[in-house]
């Protein structure tokens, strides 16, 4: 059996710290180095719930894409959600690892998963990564569908492909339009809009779309827009990071057993459609 140093060399590897932007917290949050590990958890989220799996699973580390502490903490009490989080896993022997904005960008990735999970083949990187001479690394992928598409087929399928949530997949732009080409970005993507604009794709399918950015993308160009649940675009990167890691351990004869999480952990837990038109009620002015 490896010990902790050892597989945290390998992930750091995989997607090394120094490629996370600025603002991320990557890394090992806790976690003895000296000690043995035989069973990884993979999860998006390091929430009670997941940290409750790795423990009845009986892991001896959980990686996750999110961090915990993103911006710091003054405690670890725990009598805070956080707090206890980390006492949990002290107390259960669990390490924790994160890999975030270094395993969006890195080859691959976050939105390879993503595309992959789509059934898409991917052109290259949305912003490509200048220090990689490949042009493989970079943050979203440019991918062409395997036929033609309209955006509420291009919804349709991205439902079915992607992990349920209550959200499902909502959808922009005109719904005759042909799609052959489109941006994925796994997480929050609605800052890429003027990348996707300069690589001329079609759609552009992504999360966490916000009311402006989003209807200023369809007034500036005929670009579909697909926004699906944040979670659910990042959790085929713990499948794609899970067999990674096997791989690893076969070339090195560790014997490590790895799990993916399939705990939902996407904050929205029910859907209403609309069903109430917007009519007059009240005008002023009238002509007489």
């Amino acid at each position: 059996m490896p010990v902790l140093s050892e597989v945290l060399t390998a992930l750091d590897a995989l997607w090394p710290p120094e490629r996370a932007e600025g603002w991320d917290a990557v890394g090992t949050v806790c976690g003895d180095p000296d000690a043995e590990v035989r069973r990884v958890l993979f999860a998006v989220d390091p929430v009670q719930e997941i940290v409750d799996e790795a423990v009845k699973l009986g892991a001896d580390l959980l990686v996750t894409h999110h961090p915990l502490y993103l911006r710091g903490t003054t405690t670890v009490a725990a009598s805070t959600f956080k707090g206890k989080v980390v006492h949990t896993l002290i107390k259960h022997d669990i390490a924790l690892h994160v890999a975030h904005t270094n395993a969006d960008t890195a080859d691959p990735g976050v939105s390879d998963a993503l595309a992959g999970a789509l059934d898409l083949r991917i052109v290259g990187p949305l912003v490509p990564d200048p220090s990689d001479p490949a042009g493989r690394r970079g943050l979203g992928r440019i991918c062409e569908l395997p036929h033609p598409m309209t955006p509420a087929e291009l919804a349709a399928h991205a439902a079915e492909r992607l992990p349920a949530t209550a959200q499902g997949i909502r959808a922009a732009g005109d719904p005759d339009r042909e799609i052959r080409t489109l941006a994925v970005s796994g997480g929050s993507g609605d800052s890429l809009f003027d990348d996707v604009r300069a690589a001329g794709v079609d759609a552009f399918l992504t999360a966490d779309l916000r009311h402006h950015p989003a209807s200023e993308a369809t007034q500036k160009s005929p670009l579909a827009l697909l926004d699906a649940a944040h979670w659910a675009t990042e959790w085929p990167w713990c499948e794609q990071a899970a067999a990674q890691l096997d791989a690893v351990s076969d070339r090195h004869d560790w014997g490590l057993r790895t799990h993916v999480s399939r705990t939902v952990t996407d904050p929205w837990t029910a859907h209403a459609a609309s069903t109430r038109l917007v009519t007059p009620t009240h005008t002023t002015g009238a002509p007489r």
